[in-house]
C-alpha cells in the first residue's frame, strides 16, 4: 500500500493527515479528545490533595496546615471550577497549570465542535443539493422528451 521507501511512506502519511484535517471527522475527533483531556486534567486537579489534606500538607508537601483557614473557606475544595485545595492562605495543593489547561481544553473542544458541525452540515447540504440537482436533471430529461 503506497511507496516502498521511507520518503514515499512519509508523503502518503502527510497526505492522509492533510486530507483528514479537511474533514468534519478530524474536528469532531479533536473535540472528543479535548473533552477526554479536560476530564483527566480535572480528575488530576480534583484529587491532587489526596484523601487526608492535613496529612498531605504536613508530611508530603512540608507546608503548615491552617485549620482556621480551611474552616473559613470550606466551600473552596468542593468547587467544580476553579480547582483549589489549599493548605493555608499561601499554598495550594492543586498545581498551577491545571486551571489554565482546563480553560484551553474547553475552548479547543467548543471551537473544534463548532467547526466540525459546521463542516458536517455544509457537507450534508451539498450532498442534498447534488441529489436534488440529479433528480431534477433526470425528470427534466423526461419532460423534454415528450412531444
Amino acid at each position: 500500500m503506497g511507496g516502498k521507501t521511507v520518503a514515499g511512506n512519509a508523503v502518503i502519511w502527510t497526505t492522509r493527515v492533510w486530507l483528514l484535517r479537511r474533514t468534519p471527522l478530524f474536528w469532531l475527533l479533536l473535540s472528543a479528545l479535548s473533552c477526554a483531556g479536560m476530564f483527566f486534567t480535572w480528575i488530576w486537579g480534583a484529587f491532587s490533595g489526596g484523601l487526608d489534606v492535613a496529612e498531605t500538607c504536613t508530611l508530603i508537601e512540608g507546608r503548615p496546615y491552617d485549620d482556621g483557614y480551611r474552616a473559613e473557606h470550606w466551600r473552596e475544595p468542593s468547587q467544580v471550577f476553579p480547582l483549589h485545595n489549599k493548605c493555608n492562605a499561601s499554598y495550594d495543593l492543586v498545581p498551577a497549570w491545571i486551571n489554565p489547561t482546563l480553560v484551553l481544553l474547553a475552548l479547543l473542544a467548543v471551537g473544534s465542535l463548532i467547526i466540525g458541525l459546521g463542516l458536517l452540515i455544509s457537507a450534508v447540504c451539498r450532498a442534498v443539493a447534488r441529489y436534488r440537482t440529479r433528480r431534477l436533471d433526470r425528470s427534466g430529461d423526461r419532460a423534454t422528451s415528450l412531444p
